[in-house]
């Protein structure tokens, strides 16, 4: 299987995740100690791919964006190709940004076609995590 991992956030956030929430496209799972940790999985077999976004705060942030639907799934493959690509070169300049905050390239293929959810779940976590860490991945 073909990975396309995001795995972001502290080496805590793997400690111990319980699954609390599933649906037919992708797990959201959330652990409490003394802060709440969000975990995002989205898998499909039959594409081999699989994202992961683990951070702090990233589903009650999703929850005030804009809805599913609002962006076409094109607008959001434009965008993540773009930050994807930003993204991962700054992964491969440890010596310039902090490999904390980028610590794993993206293996994400524009010619692949993920679906809505990933592309959105995508777009979004990027967004979360240039206002988190006072990020600007030009696009």
């Amino acid at each position: 299987m073909k990975p396309l991992h995001i795995l972001i956030g502290l080496a805590l956030l793997i400690l111990g995740c319980n699954a609390t929430e599933k649906s037919n496209q992708f797990k959201a799972k959330k652990t409490q100690k003394t802060q709440e940790y969000d975990t995002i999985e989205i898998a499909n077999d039959s594409l081999e791919y699989k994202i992961i976004i683990l951070e702090i705060g990233f589903n009650s942030w999703l929850a005030t964006q804009r809805p599913r639907g609002y962006y076409s799934q094109t607008f959001l493959e434009n965008k993540n190709r773009i930050l994807v690509s930003e993204y991962n070169s700054r992964v491969n300049e440890p010596s310039r940004f902090d490999p904390q905050l980028y610590p794993f390239r993206i293996d994400y293929d524009s010619r692949t076609d993920y679906g809505y959810e990933v592309n959105y779940l995508l777009y979004h976590y990027f967004l979360f995590f240039q206002q988190k860490y006072n990020q600007n991945l030009r696009y």
